[in-house]
């Protein structure tokens, strides 16, 4: 029987990735984002992933290294290659170390998200659609979190600030690191947003939800489930 699995994204560039992880999330997808080739691979040898989506121009070890490597080793994650490269021979060789598909950019989203559903349904795995720690359950399909059996429908932002949180439980996100979960690449942050979504937050649930460690972030409990 197949387990929920997430997706690794390995991409150098901070305005794709961050674009990408947020569109796949939004998509109801759990994301693990690399940023070097050497990171990438070791992610991909100790991690169990639905689907890998790979950069060629990556820092310290290429795309090309990183698929031959594992490929030699019998890792058989469908793995995706995106990249600006659009040379035939780059495809050709691409295919032939063993990439599951090749996506040009810039790509359209929805061409991702149909080639993705193909390579899940040829390959039987299913993605994550909620994550949790013990106590919240966030549903990434629905937007909908459920606390102490209450359960809310959140907005994106709420959505955003809480998988956060929830993807790092036991650990301070500082204001920062929260911003950065909450806007895109060059948007402009506004002052209390953070405030703002954890009042909203503990108002649908409880003030309990969210903690507050004085001058350093805010957090959420990591629970034995």
């Amino acid at each position: 029987m197949s387990t929920a699995k997430s997706i690794l994204l390995i991409e150098d560039d901070p305005m794709i990735g961050q674009s990408l992880v947020r569109a796949l999330n939004d998509a109801g997808m759990v994301v693990d984002w690399q940023r070097d080739g050497i990171q990438g691979q070791t992610a991909i040898e100790s991690g169990d992933y639905a689907l890998v989506l790979l950069d060629l121009g990556l820092p310290l070890k290429s795309g090309f290294e990183v698929l031959e490597s594992i490929r030699a080793s019998g890792n058989r994650t469908p793995l995706f290659i995106i990249t600006a490269r659009d040379e035939i021979d780059d495809r050709v060789e691409g295919l032939d170390l063993g990439a599951d598909d090749y996506l040009i950019k810039p790509f359209g989203f929805k061409e991702l998200m149909a080639r993705i559903r193909g390579v899940l349904r040829r390959n039987g795995s299913h993605m994550i659609n909620s994550i949790g720690n013990g106590e919240i359950t966030l549903d990434l399909a629905t937007h909908e979190a459920v606390y102490r059996e209450k359960k809310q429908s959140l907005s994106v932002r709420e959505m955003a600030l809480l998988q956060g949180l929830i993807e790092n439980a036991g650990m301070i996100l500082s204001r920062s690191q929260i911003e950065k979960r909450l806007y895109g690449w060059n948007e402009e942050v506004e002052s209390n947003v953070v405030e703002v979504l954890i009042h909203a937050l503990r108002k649908k649930f409880d003030s309990e939800i969210i903690r507050n460690v004085r001058g350093l972030g805010w957090m959420v409990l990591k629970h034995p489930s």
